[in-house]
């Protein structure tokens, strides 16, 4: 794998030497050669390295799988005090944390099954996206959906992490759109 990464590196420098003779983009290029081959070679092996920063408000633990088949790594809240969420109430949860992640991959922000049938906590906008160019805090935006007011307390696992991959669409105007048997039909049109 190291021998297959440095082969790739240096056919990098390469078709970017080449490019920068014809274009002046040499750096740029490499660094988008080296991007798609490591989003290629996280998605090959089924593994992607995310790089977590603790920030000034961070302390406690890293978000981590709690069993070896899990898809989520869990994420905990980073506060000062208790939050209370009353019924229908929401709020944006500091993590501490900020987070590369790798081109090609985004992270979702989904609900912890544990607290929702427990607590009725939920995410106001599931899966939440964390785009791989954003480097800022990871807050996350949960809400009350149970009857009974909600306490969340530092350090208390609020959401999973998902890492999936992304894939971007080119977009193309048209005039018609193909034909299909279902055509327009939207919702409940193919029955209750």
């Amino acid at each position: 794998m190291d021998s297959f990464k440095r082969s790739v590196t240096e056919l990098a420098r390469l078709v970017g030497g080449v490019v920068e003779s014809k274009l002046g983009v040499r750096a740029k290029i490499e660094e988008q050669l080296r991007a798609t081959v490591e989003t290629l070679l996280a998605r090959a092996t089924g593994r992607v390295k995310l790089r977590f920063k603790k920030l000034e408000n961070f302390r406690g633990e890293l978000p981590a799988y709690q069993t070896a088949g899990a898809a989520g790594l869990d994420v905990r809240a980073r506060l000062d005090e208790t939050l209370t969420l009353a019924p229908g109430a929401r709020a944006l949860i500091p993590t501490g944390l900020a987070l590369e992640i790798p081109p090609g991959f985004e992270v979702q922000v989904r609900p912890r099954s544990g607290m929702a049938i427990k607590k009725g906590l939920g995410l106001v906008n599931s899966p939440g996206t964390i785009d791989s160019d954003y480097r800022g805090e990871l807050k996350i935006i949960v809400i009350n959906l149970g009857q009974e007011p909600i306490a969340i307390v530092d350090e208390e696992r609020i959401a999973q992490l998902v890492v999936s991959p992304v894939i971007q669409a080119q977009i193309e105007e048209v005039g018609d759109l193909g034909q299909t048997e279902r055509g327009a039909g939207g919702f409940g049109s193919t029955g209750v």
